[in-house]
């Protein structure tokens, strides 16, 4: 049942009112004079207030102006009853936050015609910050994908990729994506004649493939392993699942493709513009800052630098025998450590 205050200061006018609106269902609280009326209206929280702009004590417009202090009453629809109709007596109370008037003498048809308007409004209201609070805690529960992620992870059994040993091939149909648990993938591109271009290295808690999602049906590289690999696989179909349900996952992946045209953007301008030298610096540096963080030596073959960096094997060995001559490096068969990193990065075209 709904409830209704009647603020009136008139007992005839109040009686009348009250009356009205009990024999059409409402539960109905009355008060003689506005200071009465605001607690009251504090207390009982009706769902509309009636108030008469000309009281003692307290008139209307203090009424409105102090319920509109308090958080849980400042919404409460609120309808003037009053016998002024200059235009700047209704504008004043319309600023200040009255929903309606009612000009006196008015019938039981335009009181409820009032009320019943303002009860459906209200009622609208509420449905709509209701559906608005459940679509936020829809998307609280749609950020905790993250964590359902890793428990994904954490149950997926391992799958062992021997060195050498392909994943997958440039034009194979997307099956899924692969997490890196031991070990190292690296991604290449063969060219026309032949020629093979790493574009990518990939380590432990790295995911490969990831370049497909969002944008491909078949692989766009080729995935082969540098060493001995433990692998999860994840379906394209349950990443897709897991993407479209949680904002933080699609996120992360979002993040993870990013960084990945960042790089790629990196490495075509030093194959476009950088001289041989700078190309096979820029690759080590490359490598040694994303695979070696724990100061390991670099481990690569001249083949595999000469793909990282676009140049011919025996162009490789040259430059690096430079490096190493000019103290800039300091190499053992396929082990490679930087002794200057810095003034290998300053290198000039």
């Amino acid at each position: 049942m709904n409830k209704i205050l009647v603020i009136e200061d008139n007992f005839e006018m109040r009686d009348n009112i009250t009356e009205i609106l009990q024999l059409s269902n409402y539960e109905v609280y009355s008060a003689a004079n506005g200071r009465k009326g605001v607690e009251m209206a504090l207390k009982h929280l009706p769902d509309v207030i009636l108030c008469d702009i000309m009281m003692d004590e307290l008139d209307g417009y203090g009424v409105l102006l102090m319920l509109g202090k308090h958080p849980e009453t400042s919404t409460i629809p609120f309808i003037f009853i009053t016998a002024k109709t200059q235009k700047q007596d209704l504008r004043k109370g319309m600023e200040m936050g009255a929903d309606d008037y009612l000009m006196k003498p008015f019938d039981d048809v335009e009181l409820l015609n009032a009320i019943e308007t303002r009860l459906k409004k209200r009622g609208l209201q509420k449905d709509f910050y209701s559906k608005s609070i459940d679509q936020m805690q829809a998307l609280a529960t749609a950020t905790k994908g993250l964590p359902e992620l890793k428990k994904i992870i954490d149950d997926r059994k391992l799958r062992i990729v021997r060195k050498k040993q392909v994943l997958y091939y440039e034009g194979d149909k997307v099956t899924g994506i692969y997490l890196i648990h031991k070990g190292k993938i690296k991604t290449t591109k063969i060219a026309d004649d032949g020629r093979e271009l790493t574009t990518g290295i990939y380590d432990i808690d790295q995911f490969v493939g990831a370049n497909i999602l969002f944008s491909s049906e078949h692989y766009i590289d080729n995935a082969t392993a540098l060493e001995e690999c433990s692998l999860s696989f994840f379906p394209i179909q349950e990443l897709e699942k897991l993407i479209s349900q949680y904002p933080d996952v699609a996120g992360k992946f979002i993040k993870i493709l990013s960084n990945e045209v960042g790089d790629k953007e990196e490495q075509l301008l030093q194959m476009a513009y950088s001289s041989v030298r700078k190309r096979i610096a820029e690759s080590l540096l490359s490598y040694h800052k994303q695979h070696c963080t724990n100061g390991e030596s670099i481990n690569l073959t001249r083949y595999e630098i000469a793909n990282l960096s676009g140049t011919a094997p025996e162009t490789v060995s040259r430059t690096l025998t430079d490096f190493e001559n000019e103290g800039l490096i300091d190499k053992n068969r396929n082990e490679l450590v930087l002794l200057n990193p810095q003034k290998l990065s300053s290198l000039r075209n």
